[in-house]
């Protein structure tokens, strides 16, 4: 393993000690973007874990906590958005890797980077929004609506426009 990777971490003091267990806190700059949709968390981004390693018989259990901030734009207005990204996971990295088994321990290390990345990348809004009520843009002018949708007269519908003229006063006919 490279000395290199951050998300690596030494186990060998766990290493078949069934009922040993290890905190840790990892803090470190995130090494490459997370993600590529709307909202994603960029390379340099501070990437905080904290993470307990757990031995078992068969390999390692890994609980962490993930903590970093992801941007992206508002897909209603189009202003830029950071959000707080806090997921948890819990992995089983065991001794001997087989078809059953994600993650192994290899050389007495752990790899958490695929597992942190999944965890982030899924975590991550599909369409981010600046607040949820978010008015978005005015589909005639583009300009940034000032006030909820729900404040403001429908547009009537240009297919509807003929019949204007047939309105009556009489309700029910």
């Amino acid at each position: 393993m490279s000395a290199r990777n951050p998300y690596d971490l030494a186990v060998h003091d766990l290493v078949h000690r069934p009922g040993e267990m290890r905190e840790r806190t990892l803090s470190f700059p995130a090494p490459e973007q997370l993600g590529e949709g709307a909202a994603h968390v960029d390379a340099g981004t501070p990437l905080e874990i904290d993470v307990r390693l757990e031995g078992l018989h068969e390999g390692i259990l890994v609980t962490a906590d993930v903590h970093t901030t992801a941007s992206g734009e508002c897909v209603r207005c189009l202003d830029p958005v950071s959000l707080p990204v806090e997921v948890d996971f819990q992995e089983l990295f065991a001794y001997s890797p087989d078809e059953a088994v994600d993650f192994a321990v290899r050389d007495d290390h752990v790899d958490l980077e695929p597992v942190v990345r999944d965890a982030v990348v899924l975590s991550l809004p599909f369409q981010p929004v600046c607040r949820p009520d978010c008015p978005g843009l005015d589909p005639a002018t583009g300009e940034k609506l000032a006030s909820p949708a729900e404040d403001q007269p429908p547009a009537p519908d240009p297919r509807w426009a003929a019949l204007e003229g047939f309105r009556t006063d009489h309700p029910g006919e």
